[in-house]
C-alpha cells in the first residue's frame, strides 16, 4: 500500500496581484504530516507534495502523481483550497481512475457528504481527526468504507452518506512527532513571518486540539469543541528532536489556546529549562488568561513574542462575536509582557457582521493607543464551519466564492457598507499603524533583534515595493 499526500495551495492571494506570501511566510503542513507519520508507525509508505513549498502547475502535479502510482492521493484543504485539490482529483482520474482520492481539511468536514454528490473525482472524505480514519482506510484497502468510523462515501444509489461518528483521539500523546523528514528542503525552505523570530533555522509546532470558547467567526469542524493537549515531556521532547536532527532554533506554537492550562505551561517551562533545550519561542495566548505569574512563565522559559486575538475595539462588536474583555484591561496587560522584553502582536479583523464606518474606526483608533510592536488585521470571511455561517445573510451581502474565503479578500460586505469603503479602511488601517515613528525605530531594532528577517526583507524588497503600487492602484 502506498500513499501520497498532497497539500494544495489554492487561491492565497488577491487577485490580480503576485503572491508574496511563500517568500516571508511558510510553515510546514503539520496536520497532514502528523497523519503520515501515523501511518508510517503502521508500516504504510507515504509521500508528501507540498505545493506551497513546491509550486507545480496542474498539469505537471497529476503527471508527478501518475508517476509516483500511488494507489491513493490524500488531499487536505481549506475552503480556499478546496477547489483546486478537486481539479487535482479529477485530473487524476483522467488519467487513471484506479487512483483513490481521499479529502480532509476543514472544508470537507465543514460540507460533509454533499460534496461528494457534487465532485464525483473525490472518493472519500475523513471528517473529524484523519490519523485512526485514514489508517482504517488504509488497512480495508479503501473497500467497505461505510462501515469505518468518520467516512463519507457513496451508498448503491451512488449518494453520499456519512457512516458514524469517529470518536476524538484521547491522548495526543500516543501519535508520533509530525514527518517532517516527508518535507523536501525542510526546514531551510520553511519561516516564520518577517521580523517574528530572533534566530533561523524556525519553524512552527502544535501542542493541541480542539476548542470550548465560542467565538462566531472560529471554524472548529476538524477538533469539536473539547479541548486536547500534549503533556510538558512531549511537548519538550519534540522541541529537542527538532533542534538535534533539524538544527530549529525558534518555534511557533500555532495553538490558539496554549496558554489555556496554566499548570501545563508552569510544568512545560520547568521542564525545558531542566532539559537545557534552549529554543527560543513564540506562542498564541487569550487575553483572558494574562497576569503576571504568566508572563513571567513565559519569559523564563524562552518567549520571545506573544500574539493576541483583540479582534476589534468596539465594545458592541466584541460581545456579538467572542467572550467580551474589558478594552480598559487590554492595554496595560500588553504592556505588562511588552515590559517583560516579549514582543507583542495583535491580531485584528475588519468587516464582521454588525460593523459600520464608526465602528472599524473605533478599532482602529484603539489599536493605535495599544502597547504593540505589530499588527496583523484580516478580512472577515464566514467560513461554513463557523457559527455565524447559518444566519450570515441576515447581516449583509455574502458571495460565497470559494477560492477567495482567505481571509485575503472581502467576501462578506455588513449593511450599510461598500467594498469599497472596506478596502479604504483595512488600507487605512494598516497605513496609520505602520507608518508611525515608534514602529519605524522598533523595527530598526530587529538589525540586531532578528538580523535573517532584514535580510530577507532587503532581498525581497522590489517584490514588496510592486505589491504597494498594485495596492494603490
Amino acid at each position: 500500500m502506498k500513499l501520497l499526500f498532497i497539500h494544495p495551495h489554492g487561491s492565497n492571494w488577491m487577485p490580480g496581484s503576485q503572491d508574496i506570501t511563500t517568500i516571508f511566510n511558510l510553515m510546514p503542513p503539520l496536520g497532514m504530516m502528523s497523519i503520515a507519520a501515523w501511518l508510517e508507525r503502521h508500516g504504510i509508505h507515504v509521500e508528501l507534495i507540498d505545493c506551497y513549498a513546491t509550486p507545480l502547475t496542474q498539469e505537471e502535479l497529476v503527471a508527478e502523481v501518475i508517476r509516483r502510482a500511488p494507489d491513493a492521493v490524500g488531499f487536505s484543504c481549506t475552503t480556499s483550497s478546496f477547489l483546486e485539490g478537486a481539479r487535482i482529483a479529477r485530473g487524476i482520474k483522467e488519467r487513471d481512475s484506479r487512483i483513490v482520492t481521499v479529502f480532509g481539511g476543514a472544508h470537507a468536514c465543514t460540507i460533509g457528504a454533499p460534496l461528494l454528490d457534487l465532485f464525483p473525482a473525490i472518493d472519500y472524505l475523513v471528517i473529524g481527526e484523519g490519523e485512526e480514519t485514514m489508517l482504517a482506510l488504509a488497512r480495508a484497502g479503501f473497500s467497505d468504507a461505510a462501515s469505518i468510523p468518520g467516512v463519507a462515501s457513496r451508498d448503491a444509489s451512488g449518494a453520499g452518506r456519512l457512516s458514524q461518528q469517529r470518536e476524538p483521539i484521547r491522548n495526543l500523546d500516543d501519535l508520533p512527532f509530525p514527518a517532517y523528514h516527508l518535507l523536501p528542503g525542510f526546514p531551510r525552505r520553511y519561516k516564520l513571518p518577517l521580523f517574528s523570530s530572533p534566530t533561523y533555522p524556525n519553524s512552527s509546532i502544535i501542542s493541541s486540539r480542539g476548542c470550548p470558547y465560542q467565538c462566531s467567526y472560529c471554524d472548529r469542524s476538524v477538533f469539536s469543541k473539547g479541548f486536547r493537549f500534549n503533556s510538558p515531556e512531549y511537548i519538550v521532547e519534540q522541541m529537542a528532536m527538532l533542534g538535534r536532527d533539524y538544527g530549529i532554533r525558534h518555534l511557533f506554537f500555532y495553538d490558539d489556546l496554549f496558554t489555556f492550562d496554566r499548570s501545563r505551561i508552569a510544568a512545560f517551562c520547568e521542564l525545558k529549562e531542566r532539559k537545557g533545550v534552549k529554543m527560543t519561542y513564540n506562542c498564541i495566548a487569550r487575553l483572558e488568561h494574562v497576569d503576571a505569574e504568566l508572563i513571567s512563565l513565559l519569559k523564563s522559559s524562552g518567549c520571545w513574542q506573544v500574539n493576541f486575538g483583540i479582534e476589534s475595539g468596539d465594545p458592541d462588536i466584541l460581545r456579538q462575536h467572542r467572550k467580551f474583555y474589558g478594552l480598559d484591561e487590554v492595554g496595560r496587560k500588553l504592556l505588562l509582557v511588552r515590559q517583560s522584553g516579549m514582543r507583542v502582536k495583535g491580531l485584528f479583523m475588519v468587516g464582521l457582521p454588525g460593523e459600520d464606518e464608526a465602528a472599524i474606526r473605533r478599532t482602529i483608533d484603539y489599536a493605535l493607543t495599544l502597547p504593540l510592536d505589530e499588527i496583523n488585521v484580516t478580512k472577515f470571511t464566514p467560513f461554513p464551519g463557523a457559527p455565524i455561517y447559518k444566519s450570515i445573510r441576515e447581516h449583509g451581502e455574502f458571495n460565497e466564492e470559494w477560492e477567495l474565503m482567505n481571509c485575503l479578500n472581502f467576501v462578506f460586505i455588513p449593511h450599510g457598507m461598500t467594498k469599497e469603503q472596506l478596502e479604504r479602511l483595512y488600507n487605512e488601517f494598516i497605513s496609520r499603524f505602520y507608518r508611525r515613528s515608534r514602529i519605524h525605530w522598533g523595527y530598526t531594532k530587529m538589525i540586531w533583534k532578528s538580523p535573517h528577517s532584514v535580510l530577507s526583507f532587503l532581498r525581497n524588497l522590489p517584490a514588496i515595493l510592486r505589491l504597494e503600487l498594485q495596492q494603490k492602484w
